[in-house]
């Protein structure tokens, strides 16, 4: 296996005070990272999160993977990850249309297979022990900001008032922070999809007793099957003792204000009824399951507030499909950039260092957003008797080998200069 990166020396209490305040909205993966390295950074950090308790229902991309290891977190996260080196990749009938091999290390990092919630728990206890000060229960309500006092303030549903020299807005697909930041309502759209998601205990569930189901426990496995417009995912973990599912299908209703509702069984199993019997059978040993509606919207003309003091970030600025498998990578790659950004700006150029960082991310996060889109295109019209690598998880070099905090310092100077001297213009994407 490739050497990891979890040696590197972890902030201690001598690291130099850039005397930059950062508010981070939401304690997502992405508002977590963001705050983790600040701290590494000498920023001054604190996360508002809106809920009391953080119930997260994945997939940690090597690129993010390289980054975490960095923050000394590898032992944890490969404990509780998925040992399976392959993806199964059938028909909707069940031919096999590819093996693809999934290497724990590539590009010298790992990529963490697993639950969502167990990596959050993970990266939280990191940040509450690096002494990152956390409030749950402070859902904001309203920002601005104030040049003349170089500050941007958040104010939260008690009424209570924060400022900090840069707010870093994670705060989900239906951001809050997104009108103030682009100045007009810029509500999410369906995307056509959704996604009925559960995870479930194995033994519990009869899965291991089954003839039918008992081949997905025999270790951790990954199964796909694809193709009549949807695509069915199966992973086990802990040595076959855990599973998850994911089935993303058509789905055309409107969104009401709820993207997320409890599914029913039946409705997944009438989608997969005429599939590779395998498939119900899983299926059917599932106690319930969620309905996630999956929900786009057209690249924002710009992640960054007018006086650059509010950023937007993951899903707020760039929701991801699950087909793309990074959407939490790259907010982590957010998070950490922007820590980077401001390092090297400093605290009387903040607007300089968020600009600057809104440029070297806006085009690599829309190449990997549609990269998501011709994944699942492709894996939906997938037809019996199909195979091959061109249906295998797309992971190019450009994507998964890229290590952000080493490009943040490599090109930073040169973006900067670039603003600094030709002045700020939104960021516009190759092609427009």
């Amino acid at each position: 296996m490739a050497e990891h990166q979890d040696q590197v020396p972890l902030p201690s209490d001598n690291v130099h005070d850039t005397g930059i305040d950062v508010i981070v909205v939401g304690a997502g993966f992405g508002g977590i990272a963001c705050a983790i390295e600040c701290k590494r950074k000498g920023h001054r950090v604190m996360i508002l999160e809106k809920v009391r308790e953080m119930k997260q229902l994945g997939h940690l991309g090597v690129n993010a993977g390289r980054i975490l290891a960095r923050w000394g977190l590898h032992e944890k996260l490969w404990s509780v990850s998925s040992l399976s080196e392959e993806l199964r990749i059938h028909d909707y009938l069940g031919g096999l249309i590819q093996v693809q091999k999934m290497p724990p290390s590539l590009f010298g990092a790992f990529t963490y297979n697993g639950h969502r919630a167990i990596f959050h728990q993970i990266l939280l206890e990191h940040a509450k022990s690096l002494g990152i000060e956390i409030r749950m229960g402070h859902q904001a309500v309203e920002y601005w900001e104030d040049e003349a006092n170089r500050k941007a303030y958040v104010r939260i549903q008690t009424g209570e008032t924060f400022d900090a020299d840069v707010i870093f807005a994670a705060d989900g697909v239906k951001s809050l922070a997104r009108k103030f930041v682009i100045g007009y309502h810029d509500n999410p759209k369906p995307s056509g999809y959704a996604i009925y998601r559960t995870w479930f205990n194995t033994e519990e569930c009869g899965v291991t007793t089954d003839p039918s189901t008992h081949f997905i426990t025999n270790g951790d496995q990954n199964y796909a099957w694809i193709g009549k417009d949807v695509h069915l995912l199966a992973f086990s973990t802990f040595g076959g003792k855990d599973m998850c599912l994911l089935l993303t299908h058509k789905d055309n209703a409107p969104v009401d204000g709820n993207w997320s509702s409890p599914g029913k069984i039946e409705d997944v199993l009438d989608i997969v009824k005429d599939w590779d019997p395998r498939c119900a059978a899983i299926v059917s040993k599932a106690p319930s399951c969620i309905d996630w509606k999956l929900l786009i919207h057209d690249p924002l003309p710009t992640w960054v507030s007018r006086s650059g003091r509010v950023v937007l970030s993951g899903d707020a600025a760039h929701p991801f499909l699950p087909s793309s498998t990074q959407g939490a990578s790259q907010a982590i790659e957010d998070g950490l950039v922007l820590a980077v950004t401001l390092s090297l700006a400093g605290k009387d150029n903040v607007p300089l260092g968020t600009r600057t960082w809104e440029s070297m991310r806006y085009q690599r996060v829309h190449d990997a957003q549609v990269m998501g889109v011709t994944t699942r295109n492709k894996w939906h019209g997938a037809k019996p008797g199909d195979s091959g690598e061109s249906f295998e998880l797309p992971m190019p070099e450009w994507l998964v080998a890229f290590d952000a905090e080493a490009d943040a310092y490599a090109t930073y100077d040169r973006v900067a200069r670039s603003i600094v001297e030709d002045g700020y213009r939104r960021p516009t994407l190759c092609g427009d």
